[in-house]
């Protein structure tokens, strides 16, 4: 048994081999601001596109009467932006919600490193956060143990030249119609994470819930019955370049890292860049804003290509989920405005069905609707194009847990529970689906 202060030794001279941060946080906070009329709503809203100039980042996208804003403010602009909260006859409240962000990161990055360490087993740990490189060695090993059931595929490659990889979980069974008679033509169902880079606990469930697809395959009849109706399309972390600078420099980057016009301003959004209402509302043509939504539709390789992965699946994948942190939602499309389209009750039915069973569990409340109407128009997302493009009738964008306590860290030890629970959500929604794609 090695002594408390060995541990500690060893810990801090491994620190630089694993998790390590070249971006400090040290000392910003995280405000919380309480929004009381629309005044406010435009106040907040006006600035949210400038806020990045002061290196301060809205951690909350969506503006509303009685919903909590979080901000994370860095301490050089903690004295102007309480002054122009209080400025112009418009005052906001707000509470710091996060005293030191810096300070939680390190804290995380040390059990992070302990665990490690400490470690006695190479087996992969599921209430772990991983990087890239631990994630697609698991993809092989997934491919590897359950080869009567996995099949690897690759997207493409990434702006940094590293390959996006995913597997196909399929029982090679041919799917049965509701009246009892076989179809060859089975549908297929499409779950990704990470396409925002700092949005951890989203490949963390997705493996989570591909890891029990697998596993529980031939034991759980529910499990077994869905992969014997539906192939899964897995892709754990979509905007990988941007993944891999969370773990290595920056723990709060969101965009992929590509070059953009600006030198000093990288990256776009990955779920503002999709080829359908592209940039018209609710994105920025500003390449150092967070929501920038690209030089052009699908300028970036990564979405580009995984738009036409699910493209050249000629019709076959029926459901389509984006999986995001934070906020507890189950939104469906439009995202490019508030009117709903044709099918927004079929699909927002399939929302209730799923937040319900989650709920069920550990009685975690998600809210559901239109992405425009419950949270913020967003052009250029994944599942408008999903939907109006690619035909994909039951598109989604999950935001996993949680409220806000956390935000984008999210402790390891939310994990399972937060996998659990959307499992549950999950087959709730694929047995929805199936009574309306297998009529």
């Amino acid at each position: 048994m090695l002594s408390s202060p060995l541990i500690v030794l060893i810990l801090f001279l491994t620190i630089g081999t694993s998790v390590c941060y070249e971006k400090s946080y040290a000392n910003h906070q995280v405000w919380r601001l309480h929004i009381t009329n629309n005044e406010q709503i435009a106040k907040i809203s006006a600035f949210s596109h400038i806020a990045h100039l002061h290196d301060i980042n809205f951690w909350s996208e969506h503006f509303r009467i009685d919903e909590p804003v979080d901000v994370r403010v860095p301490p050089a602009a903690v004295d102007s932006f309480a002054e122009f909260l209080t400025s112009d006859g418009v005052k906001i409240e707000y509470v710091v919600h996060m005293g030191d962000v810096g300070a939680i990161i390190e804290n995380q990055k040390i059990v992070q490193n302990l665990t490690r360490l400490l470690s006695n087993t190479n087996d992969f740990a599921y209430d772990k956060y991983h990087t890239l490189e631990e994630i697609q060695a698991w993809i092989d090993q997934m491919v590897s143990t359950y080869s009567e059931l996995a099949t690897l595929f690759t997207v493409g490659k990434s702006y940094e030249n590293r390959d996006i990889i995913g597997f196909k979980i399929s029982s090679k069974k041919m799917a049965t119609k509701l009246d009892g008679t076989k179809t060859a033509m089975k549908k297929a169902v499409w779950w990704d994470g990470g396409i925002h880079a700092r949005e951890w606990i989203s490949p963390a469930t997705v493996i989570y819930i591909a890891y029990t697809f697998l596993s529980k395959y031939g034991q759980d009849p529910t499990i077994t019955h869905l992969v014997d109706q539906f192939d899964f399309y897995i892709l754990p972390v979509f905007n990988v370049d941007g993944y891999v600078y969370t773990w290595t420099k920056d723990r709060l980057w969101r965009k992929t890292r590509s070059k953009t016009s600006v030198p000093t301003c990288f990256g776009a959004d990955p779920n503002r860049n999709w080829d359908y209402h592209w940039c018209e509302n609710g994105a920025s043509h500003d390449p150092c804003s967070d929501t920038f939504c690209g030089g052009k539709a699908f300028s970036e390789i990564e979405v580009s290509q995984v738009a036409k992965y699910i493209a050249d699946q000629q019709g076959a994948i029926v459901h389509y989920i984006n999986f995001h942190s934070y906020s507890q939602l189950w939104m469906s499309p439009w995202g490019w405005t508030a009117a709903r389209p044709a099918q927004y009750k079929l699909q927002d039915d399939g929302s209730v069905v799923a937040i319900n069973a989650l709920a069920a569990l550990y009685g975690t409340k998600y809210g559901h609707g239109s992405i425009a109407e419950i949270i913020y128009v967003s052009s250029g997302s994944s599942a408008d194009w999903t939907y109006g493009t690619a035909n994909v009738t039951f598109s989604y964008g999950v935001e996993l847990r949680d409220t806000g306590e956390y935000g984008f860290l999210l402790p390891e030890n939310q994990i399972i529970p937060t996998g659990q629970e959307t499992l549950a959500g999950l087959i709730a929604l694929v047995q929805y689906i199936e009574k309306h794609v297998y009529a």
